[in-house]
């Protein structure tokens, strides 16, 4: 048999899963990721111990299938977008990994939105900045912690540090540093200008050589194949941007589907043959289909909220489910679906790393009363979610002509059948999901499969490969009755736009209130 191995790096877990030439999931492994948070709004990882995720779930993913790690084809990866990975010239790691959900640079993005920066990057970035990549991460330790930038060799996004550490060759593959405000759209290369732009020129040595996708960007070290039990040898791909790969996973190869991702991050994408480049999107970036723009619309503010919730409000409850050996996401599924679309709920606003409104937003729960429990707490979580992903969906229709025939969902969300309606309701839109638990990982195995020439394209791989669930309609009623509710979280958030800055005042020490009587 031949197999394809597919390796995620999300924000809270690394996983590893393997795929027949159908597209079947042999199997998984996954492990949760620690995240460090030496300060508020800091989200760091320490390197070395990432690497040795991945090795660990490769191992178990090998002993628990019985895959000879010699049927193994192919490797590819994925892994969270923007953040930063800084490798050094001693051979080891500069500092602790950054993740997409830190917003330490919230500032840099303010000022630079204010003195014209972005507005002459977005000329050759095709995007508007963000406090988590890593321009702004780069400007950042420029300033705070001297000696880092020079003591770095390379500068990764996450999944090119792992294909680093399994091939040992430095590349930067396209899908991620399209996305990292580094990199030229119309010229698909890193630019100067914008390294001058943004006062990081002294970075430019350590960009490492592009690759694409598809490619194969390296083989299994010796020392790699001893750490994670495969075969030496065997050829690694660029991989994608995790967005990419649950995109191919999802079989979104055209213009006409709009996929969602309901991670940590609200992710709402599709692509198209030109960017979009008048500034009404947050970011057009080089999609793993090469004659295809991403088009993308995100934040931090999707399903990384749920799993707050779990921690710290049903802490006991994930002990009891876990010692009857059963799953707390099916209970959390069987308290949303006691209330209707109708009932009401506290408006839940999921800031609780970072804002698709202001940098300096925060999570609050608006309407709760005495009546109100975890579980309507639980539903507020749900839905609030799916309006923030509504937020997003606007700004992108505003730049297609017509509705999309369907929205392929993907994420946490899309393992929930009362989640999905409430996608399918609050979108007014029908829905689709993938048959498979690892979409991520499962967008790789068909970019191997292109790779190595198993299929000829990777939409011929994606149609071969993908199964879709049938779709989920709207409810009509259900549908009216969230466009009522939409427009409550929408006005919550802008009556709270004048409370963000003097908050930030307060929670950094500065005597910045300014009240009106």
């Amino acid at each position: 048999m031949r197999y394809y191995l597919g390796l995620d790096n999300g924000g809270t877990s690394t996983k590893a899963a393997l795929f027949d030439a159908g597209g079947r999931q042999i199997g998984v492994e996954a492990a949760a990721t620690a995240a460090i948070t030496p300060a508020p709004g800091f989200v760091e990882r320490d390197m070395n111990d990432m690497w040795q995720d991945n090795c660990r779930v490769i191992r178990a993913l090998l002993e628990k299938t019985g895959i000879n790690s010699g049927e193994i084809a192919g490797i590819g990866l994925c892994g969270h977008g923007k953040g930063l990975y800084l490798w050094g010239k001693d051979g080891q790691p500069v500092r602790r990994g950054i993740l997409s959900a830190d917003n330490r640079a919230w500032k840099y993005q303010m000022d630079w939105r204010t003195d014209g920066t972005e507005k002459a990057a977005f000329a050759l970035s095709c995007q508007h900045v963000m406090a988590c990549q890593p321009v702004a991460l780069l400007a950042w330790l420029r300033d705070h912690e001297p000696g880092v930038l020079e003591n770095t060799k390379w500068v990764f996004a996450c999944k090119d540090y792992v294909r680093f550490r399994l091939t040992g060759e430095a590349r930067a593959e396209v899908t991620d540093y399209s996305g990292s405000g580094l990199m030229n759209l119309h010229t698909k290369s890193f630019d100067p200008a914008l390294l001058k732009l943004f006062g990081i020129e002294a970075i430019s040595p350590a960009l490492p050589p592009l690759c694409n996708s598809l490619e194969i960007a390296g083989r299994i070290t010796a020392e790699a194949a001893q750490a994670t039990g495969l075969a030496e040898g065997t050829p690694v791909i660029g991989g994608m941007f995790d967005i990419d790969a649950c995109a191919l996973a999802v079989n979104v190869t055209d213009e006409e589907h709009i996929c969602m991702i309901a991670g940590t991050w609200s992710i709402n994408e599709y692509i198209r043959r030109e960017p979009v480049t008048d500034g009404r999107v947050l970011m057009n970036s080089l999609f793993c289909l090469p004659e295809y723009y991403l088009i993308e619309e995100s934040s931090p503010t999707s399903a990384g909220n749920n799993e707050w919730f779990i921690q710290q409000l049903l802490p006991e409850l994930v002990q009891e489910a876990k010692a009857q050996s059963k799953s707390i996401y099916a209970l959390m599924n069987q308290w949303a679906e006691e209330f209707s679309a109708a009932d009401f709920m506290p408006i839940f606003l999921p800031f609780l790393t970072a804002s698709n409104v202001d940098p300096r937003a925060r999570a609050a729960f608006i309407g709760l009363n005495a009546s109100h429990s975890r579980k309507h707490m639980l539903r507020a979580v749900y839905e609030g979610i799916a309006f923030s992903h509504r937020h997003h969906l606007e700004k992108l229709l505003a730049t297609r002509d017509g509705r999309p025939c369907r929205i392929r969902l993907a994420g946490g969300a899309a393992r929930s059948p009362v989640w999905t309606q409430i996608f399918a309701d609050v979108m007014n839109c029908p829905v689709e999901t993938v048959a498979a638990d690892e979409t991520g990982a499962l967008g790789c195995s068909v970019a191997v499969a292109t790779a190595l020439g198993d299929y000829a394209t990777p939409t011929e791989a994606a149609a071969a490969m993908c199964r879709l669930s049938a779709p989920v309609y709207p409810d009509p009623e259900a549908a009216k009755a969230y466009g009522k509710k939409y427009n409550l979280y929408q006005k919550a958030i802008r009556c709270l736009d004048g409370l963000w800055p003097d908050m930030q005042a307060y929670i950094e020490g500065r005597d910045r209130l300014c009240w009106k009587h």
